[in-house]
């Protein structure tokens, strides 16, 4: 058995991990998760980098800890990559030391991701206002990352996010979409996107990298498994 720990902020889309869970095809892999505080709910700079402090994400590990976990991911991509490169660096290190385990966040899951798939040209389609999704950006800059086109929606509450059924998370994609990105990326764990990784793919001819969809995919890779799930997307469409 596989135990993989995720500290998830509030309540918006932690349904898509057990959903997640049931579509990986090892039944052996348990994904448990915790919800942080989530201070104020706003996509907003100085909001984000409270909600990505280290006593907010501290609080939460030791109910990981006696759950089994043996890796733990900081389950927000805003909350992670506000803090730039080098402080999102800061934040998991410190993580690690807090939990006693080998740790991550969703921003750089999806750095581990697109290099796992071998693109080096990206399109983003977020959620986020235009300032908030300008530091998604950097950050996957600051990875080597060539970001081809940038879409944000301007949504400010997570509440809102987590309202987003199909229609509206294809529509996003469709949107965000660029013909020289190698790879689309949907960066808001917020919004369900689990069940629809499949259509989203179909719909535009290319990987398409969600926020918690990768999360676990880092989260089992730092746990040393690699799982096949046909219907979780390229991502894991290989197991080594």
């Amino acid at each position: 058995m596989t135990a993989v720990g995720f500290l998830y902020p509030g309540h918006s889309a932690e349904d898509d991990y057990p959903r997640i869970e049931m579509l990986l095809d090892d039944d052996d892999v348990r994904l448990s998760v915790v919800h942080t505080d989530i201070g104020e709910d706003a996509h907003r700079v100085d909001a984000l980098l409270e909600m990505g402090s280290p006593a907010r994400l501290a609080a939460g590990v030791e109910e990981l800890r006696l759950s089994g976990a043996e890796a733990v991911v900081w389950a927000c991509t805003s909350g992670s990559f506000v803090f730039g490169w080098d402080g999102a660096h800061d934040q998991v290190r410190a993580l690690a030391r807090a939990a006693g385990l080998p740790a991550s966040s969703t921003s750089f899951a999806f750095a581990h991701a697109v290099r796992d798939l071998g693109a080096t040209r990206v399109a983003v389609a977020a959620t986020y206002p235009d300032d908030v999704a300008a530091y998604f950006s950097d950050f996957l800059k600051a990875a080597g990352i060539e970001v081809v086109s940038a879409r944000a929606s301007g949504i400010i509450t997570a509440a809102e996010v987590g309202t987003w059924g199909r229609d509206e998370v294809l529509e996003l994609a469709r949107a965000g979409d660029h013909p020289d990105a190698a790879a689309v990326l949907l960066p808001d764990t917020a919004l369900h996107t689990a069940a629809y990784v499949e259509d989203l793919e179909a719909a535009l001819g290319k990987p398409v990298l969600t926020a918690n969809q990768v999360t676990v995919w880092e989260g089992l890779r730092l746990a040393g498994r690699r799982v096949r799930a046909r219907r979780l997307g390229a991502l894991f469409a290989r197991r080594d």
